[in-house]
């Protein structure tokens, strides 16, 4: 529930106003998840009887800037319309907020039953007859999407247009810019714009069609949800992101974990009559990865510069290291050697450092989460598996660190710090003084990385993928 000032009062103002038959206000309950945009459950009250609904809306009821790469929520809202018109699955917009409902930047849309929510549509048994055809259907929404009239919707005058090559740039930018050195960022930045596909066509793109992404029932896609990063620019670019790993929730099959390359582009190239390449679809699953390993990384520093300074931000910041594994395994694959714990560095009194960080997890875990649900639960876990992570930093990071530290010493011949020999080894990566071909450096990243996913996430498929040969 939001604590801002008469959010109620003012929330029921707007739902009599604009809903068919609505009689008032019930309730509004934040659902859990959602560390871009907040979304709420609201029940109102008709003629008819109780009705739910649904809000999404910026994060702490801000009225957010709008800039060509995030044109707001009204235009999602038009997304969602101009998609619906073309035959996907989507909800009805009731009602975009204005400055005059005071509730910031958001909008008010029917609600839909569904699962969204990714693991359970690759293992629930209640899909188990829907998941051989998904992928195909995936493949047939996407084409959809990519049909979507620009000019007659009036979406070309308000959404971005950016070409491959750009896309890298800007990505690769805005990781540059938070001045944290990550040498398989660098490396993957050079590999794509080294493969960009040439003379592709445009349409609009969803850009974060995946996997969690949309609802489901055992009968088929509900609704295409998170329309807030959509663009003009390669197709591909979507058949890529719900292959890429993250979005498999530790499934093999590589379409979202529950269906193959060859139904996806099957149900594509039905509807849109257009043939796929699967190396340009490659080019986007690792720009997926590249992309994504960012974007984690920024939500992290949105947790120390935004509005929203929940602990699922940082927790975020930290899957960076599952984004490097996958592009680890899509361009270096090879040995590596895993580090074995050690005793951490501890108090020499008692209780030690690691007794405190257990306990504190383990009272997360067990006493809050079983004292709470919805948001306040999922952010217990979410704080709990953090401290998890601590708890294997101080058992793997010296080690991890110290390896990583005499490769590079070896590599450069030299006795600079750690922290001074990863920005040199970015450094030479973006000023191409290095080549991607060479077997010390690959060998130095598929190492440094694959350790420190055994830090951050041991149980993801990444990482067991990584190690399967070790």
């Amino acid at each position: 529930m939001s604590q801002e000032d008469n959010f109620e009062e003012k929330l029921e103002t707007v739902v009599r106003a604009h809903i068919p038959e609505c009689e008032g206000l019930v309730s509004a309950d934040r659902l859990s998840g959602g560390a871009s945009q907040e979304t709420y459950r609201l029940v109102v009250k008709t003629s008819s009887g109780e009705r739910k609904l649904a809000m999404r809306r910026a994060p702490g009821g801000e009225y957010v800037e709008v800039t060509p790469q995030h044109p707001g929520l009204d235009v999602e809202a038009l997304l969602m319309k101009s998609a619906r018109d073309v035959g996907v699955p989507e909800p009805e917009v009731f009602h975009v907020l204005t400055r005059e409902d005071d509730l910031g930047d958001g909008f008010i849309m029917e609600w839909l039953e569904g699962e969204a929510l990714g693991a359970r549509i690759v293992r629930s048994p209640e899909f188990e007859e829907i998941r051989p055809r998904l992928a195909y259907e995936c493949g047939k929404v996407l084409a959809q999407i990519h049909s979507i009239d620009l000019d007659q919707t009036g979406l070309r005058e308000k959404l971005w247009e950016i070409p491959p090559a750009e896309f890298v740039e800007q990505t690769w930018e805005r990781y540059r810019m938070l001045e944290t050195p990550h040498p398989m960022i660098d490396y993957s930045a050079r590999w794509l714009m080294e493969h960009v596909p040439e003379n592709c066509e445009t349409a609009l793109v969803h850009n974060d069609f995946r996997n969690g992404n949309f609802m489901l029932s055992p009968e088929g896609i509900v609704a295409v949800l998170d329309w807030e990063v959509a663009h003009i620019g390669d197709p591909m670019r979507d058949l890529g992101w719900i292959c890429t790993n993250s979005w498999r929730f530790g499934a093999d099959a590589p379409v979202g974990g529950f269906g193959e390359y060859d139904d996806l582009f099957r149900g594509y190239e039905e509807v849109s009559g257009k043939h796929v390449d699967p190396d340009h679809v490659k080019f986007w699953e690792v720009f997926g990865s590249f992309w994504w390993s960012v974007g984690c990384l920024g939500m992290a520093e949105h947790y120390r510069t935004g509005p929203d300074k929940t602990v699922e931000r940082p927790a975020i910041g930290r899957r960076s290291s599952e984004c490097q594994v996958d592009c680890v395994n899509l361009l270096i694959p090879g040995p590596v050697e895993v580090v074995d714990p050690v005793d951490p560095f501890s108090s020499l009194d008692i209780p030690t450092t690691e007794e405190l960080v257990t306990s504190v997890r383990d009272f997360l875990r067990n006493d809050v989460m079983a004292e709470t649900k919805g948001r306040a639960n999922f952010l217990s876990r979410v704080a709990s598996n953090s401290l998890d992570i601590v708890l294997r930093e101080l058992t793997l990071g010296p080690t991890h660190q110290g390896r990583e530290l005499d490769r590079l010493q070896v590599f450069y011949q030299s006795e600079e710090d750690l922290i001074s020999l990863r920005w040199r080894l970015v450094n030479e990566l973006r000023d191409k003084q290095v080549s991607l071909d060479n077997k010390a450096l690959q060998n130095h990243l598929r190492q440094t990385v694959v350790n420190q996913i055994a830090i951050d996430q041991p149980k993801y498929s990444g990482f067991k993928r990584a190690i399967a040969d070790a």
